[in-house]
């Protein structure tokens, strides 16, 4: 693998999007060899548990460990203090539960990583809407007025000043967040989708070129991936499109 094979590598996320840990371990073989992170979701965390983080860093992937924590701020630092101990790369909470309780998840994190010197500090990022949220859902049903991308701003200008190390947006309000947050704010992405697959329950969405050229840092990949009749194909082909962007 070349050099900007390698680097797009490492901006890719897979999404182990399974019920239980044995097939996830068998999309993780057939990966082999590629140096992605992986995303370990509510779905699987709840039934694989610590261990399979554990085993995921023993093969030494990166691991972005996606529970999107949204709670009092007492129990959401408390949730990033057990977390940082898992040694993950990176995890998330809600940008909605407000600047205390971003804060208070800093504050979980810092402490687990001043009691225990091993630990690498960990990327912590907000969720700002999920890509599935159109605008009218957010209008009509979350409550919030105007549009999204002015929402994922003030969202991400608030994980910014809360300490956080970026956001999870959809790849369309990237540019602006940069804009707005800076260059080395990081962009997670989601609701990313190649040319001709389906869309699935993603409103805002773009190719892996489009969103890398776009300044996005991350792009989050599931379906595409997992779904498709040969893994390591297309999560291949993804790469390739990716690296062709990585340095625009």
């Amino acid at each position: 693998m070349n050099q900007a094979l390698h680097t797009a590598a490492r901006r890719l996320i897979v999404a182990l999007d399974y019920p239980n840990a044995d097939e996830a371990r068998q999309l993780i073989t057939r990966l082999e060899g590629i140096p992605c992170y992986i995303k370990v979701g509510m779905q699987l965390f709840y039934t694989a548990g610590p261990d399979f983080v554990h085993d995921l860093k023993s093969r030494g992937y990166s691991v972005f460990l996606d529970l999107k924590m949204h709670d009092i701020p007492n129990t959401v630092k408390g949730g990033a203090h057990s977390i940082t101990r898992l040694g993950v790369d990176m995890f998330n909470v809600h940008a909605a539960g407000g600047r205390q309780m971003m804060t208070a998840a800093v504050a979980g994190m810092e402490q687990a990583l001043s009691e225990d010197s091993t630990l690498q500090r960990p990327l912590l990022i907000a969720v700002t809407q999920l890509t599935s949220t159109s605008q009218e859902v957010m209008n009509r049903e979350i409550g919030i007025a105007g549009k999204v991308e002015d929402t994922v701003v003030h969202y991400a200008q608030m994980a910014r000043e809360s300490g956080l190390d970026g956001v999870v947006s959809s790849p369309l309000e990237g540019p602006a967040i940069k804009q707005i947050c800076g260059s080395s704010f990081v962009t997670v992405t989601p609701g990313v989708r190649p040319a001709g697959s389906e869309v699935g329950d993603q409103t805002r969405i773009m190719t892996p070129g489009q969103a890398i050229a776009a300044g996005n840092d991350y792009l989050v990949v599931g379906r595409p991936i997992t779904g498709a009749a040969d893994p390591r194909a297309a999560a291949e082909q993804i790469i390739e499109e990716m690296s062709q962007h990585v340095n625009d």
